[in-house]
C-alpha cells in the first residue's frame, strides 16, 4: 500500500496521500486496493480523529489509468493514465462483495471514506476526473484549489459513474444538476464546483486550509464528532421516526460522559480540552 498510498498520523490528524504523481494518481488495479486499503488502516486507528485526503503531484487523481483498462499496462504496472474514466476495469474491481460490505473495490473506493466514523476532508488541486471526482464526493467536506478540473468524466468513455458518485451527487446538487454533470461530464473549475455544491470552499492552498479545519475537529469531543457524522449520514435516508430515536440516544449517551464534562470543564477553565479517544 505505502507505494501508492501514504498515512501519517499527528495529533489525531490522518493525512492520507494518494501517491502516484508520474500518472497523476490514476486508478489502476493496485490503486484501487491501497486506497480501499487505507481506508482500513485509518479506522482500526482509534487515535485518528479527522483525517485529510489529498494527492501526491501535479492533481488529486486523474481517474481510471485508461492504459491498463485496455491492456495496456500490468496491474500495477505501467499503463497510460488519461483523464478521466472511473468505473469498469479489467481489475475485477466490480466483482462480488465481500462480506460485511455493501460496496464491491471500486466503490469502496470511495464509500470507505464515507463510512469512516470520523470525518474526512478532501483537499483538490489540479484534475478531480471520473474515479478522482467520486473519491472526492466520498469525503465529507471538499476544499478546492481555484484552478482545480472537476468532472464526471465517465461519459467521455462511454460508461457511467460507479463509485458511488451518482448517489453523493444528488444528495449534494439535486437530481437535475448531478444529471447535467453526469449526463455531459463537463468539467468545472473548483469556485464553479463550489456554486453548484460539489465542492465545499475554495482556497489557495486546499491541503493547508485541510489540515487546518481538521486539527480544529480533532480538537472536539470525538464522541461527539461521531455521532454527529453517523446523524447527518443517515438524514433523510430512513424515516423520520427512527432517526429522531436515533439522535436521541446518541445525545443520552453523551450527556455526563468523561469526554462531555472535559468539553465543559475545558470551555468553563478556558484551557484545550483533553479528551480520550473512542475504544
Amino acid at each position: 500500500m505505502a507505494d501508492r498510498v501514504t498515512i501519517s498520523v499527528n495529533e489525531g490528524v490522518a493525512d492520507v496521500r494518494l501517491n502516484r504523481p508520474d500518472k497523476m494518481n490514476a486508478l489502476d488495479g493496485a490503486m484501487f486496493r491501497a486506497i480501499a486499503d487505507a481506508a482500513d488502516a485509518v479506522r482500526a486507528d482509534r487515535s485518528v480523529r479527522a483525517v485529510v485526503l489529498s494527492g501526491e503531484g501535479r492533481g488529486f487523481c486523474a481517474g481510471l489509468d485508461i492504459g491498463s483498462f485496455l491492456g495496456g499496462g500490468s496491474d500495477g504496472g505501467p499503463g497510460d493514465a488519461d483523464d478521466g474514466g472511473g468505473g469498469g476495469s479489467s481489475f475485477d474491481v466490480l466483482g462480488e462483495r465481500p462480506e460485511g460490505r455493501i460496496a464491491n473495490l471500486a466503490q469502496q473506493v470511495a464509500y470507505g471514506w464515507t463510512d469512516l466514523p470520523v470525518p474526512v476532508i478532501a483537499a483538490v488541486h489540479g484534475p478531480a476526473l471520473g474515479g478522482g471526482i467520486q473519491i472526492a464526493l466520498g469525503a465529507d467536506i471538499r476544499i478546492v484549489a481555484p484552478d482545480a478540473k472537476l468532472s464526471v468524466l465517465e461519459i467521455r468513455w462511454g460508461l457511467l459513474p460507479d463509485m458511488t458518485g451518482v448517489q453523493s451527487l444528488v444528495r449534494l446538487v439535486g437530481l437535475d444538476v448531478a444529471k447535467e454533470l453526469a449526463f455531459t461530464g463537463r468539467f468545472l473549475t473548483g469556485a464553479e464546483a463550489v456554486e453548484l455544491g460539489v465542492a465545499t470552499r475554495v482556497a489557495e492552498d486546499p491541503y493547508a486550509a485541510a489540515h487546518e479545519l481538521a486539527r480544529e475537529i480533532a480538537g472536539k469531543n470525538p464522541h461527539a464528532i461521531r455521532g454527529m457524522k453517523q446523524l447527518l449520514n443517515a438524514a433523510g435516508t430512513r424515516p423520520l421516526a427512527e432517526s429522531l430515536r436515533e439522535e436521541t440516544r446518541l445525545m443520552v449517551d453523551l450527556i455526563g460522559s468523561p469526554n462531555q464534562t472535559e468539553a465543559v470543564m475545558a470551555y468553563l477553565e478556558k484551557r484545550p480540552p483533553t479528551f480520550t479517544d473512542p475504544d
